[in-house]
């Protein structure tokens, strides 16, 4: 049995990923920084699936976990850093630890994630890490500097150590990266009042489970790089290429998102679901 690792599991995306692996036949340690938050994402998945302790910014800690799997399994299959956290506002507004926080967790977590899984991969000449960038890891996101800045920082670090993996000839190891546009869960459902986070507004949300799926596809189809929705990605590229010809509209666009983030609040007050 293939065995793997998703780190920020007990948020509704990591939930989603644990499902979707163990119903794709993994043994899967689901972790977060306390084991009450990480249990529920195994509830009802079977003896195979574990809850456990990790915090992403500890390298030696996402070390100890790797060493411990393959201590027990003797090898370790998959590893996604899935753990991320969200800062809104001016980034010279919100504060030093929560700028420090959202680099921490989203880059350094990421990097830790990774480093720790190839120390066994590469040996083994097989294994895959897959990373749960954003849509904000390649295009400019108002009001979302820092974390944007820190998803730039995965999506570099996951395509430079692919290329190295490549360089160094092992070609049995793969490293995806995962950018999704806006998905309701916690994360985002909490941010329905706040008006920093209407870029993550500025299209439908997604589903965890659609994103569940995607990554339990990559472990069987593995690619660089998957925007979700990729036409959504194509049309914020252009904000990238043409930043100047882009600025102009970022206003238009946030009222736009305002609108849309208005509305998904609405819902939830009348205890729909979006």
């Amino acid at each position: 049995m293939k065995t793997a690792v998703v780190t920020g599991a007990g948020g509704g995306l990591g939930r989603a990923i644990t499902a979707e692996l163990a119903r794709r036949g993994f043994a899967v340690w689901a972790t977060d920084v306390e084991l009450g938050i990480a249990e529920p994402a195994v509830d009802g998945l079977g003896p195979q699936c574990r809850a456990a302790v990790l915090d992403v910014t500890d390298a030696s800690a996402s070390r100890a976990l790797a060493d411990s799997i393959v201590a027990e399994r003797g090898h370790l299959d998959l590893w996604v850093n899935n753990a991320g956290v969200l800062a809104v506002g001016y980034a010279w507004e919100i504060g030093e630890a929560s700028n420090e926080r959202v680099l921490a967790v989203n880059a350094t977590g990421t990097i830790n994630g990774t480093v720790a899984a190839l120390a066994h991969m590469i040996p083994a000449g097989r294994g895959q890490v897959i990373n749960v960038v954003s849509l904000a890891g390649i295009v400019a996101t108002p009001g979302q500097a820092v974390y944007a800045a820190s998803k730039h920082a995965a999506m570099a670090f996951t395509l430079s150590t692919l290329f190295d993996l490549r360089r160094g000839g092992h070609r049995g190891i793969d490293i995806c990266a995962v950018c999704p546009s806006g998905v309701w869960t916690p994360l985002l459902g909490n941010r329905v009042d706040d008006p920093e986070a209407a870029a993550s507004f500025t299209a439908p949300l997604l589903t965890a489970d659609v994103i569940g799926r995607v990554v339990g596809r990559l472990t069987e189809r593995p690619r660089p790089v998957t925007i979700v929705p990729r036409r959504r990605g194509l049309m914020m590229r252009f904000v990238d290429l043409f930043p100047r010809l882009a600025t102009p509209m970022v206003p238009a666009l946030m009222r736009d998102a305002r609108r849309r983030q208005r509305r998904y609040k609405r819902l939830t007050e009348v205890g729909e679901r979006p």
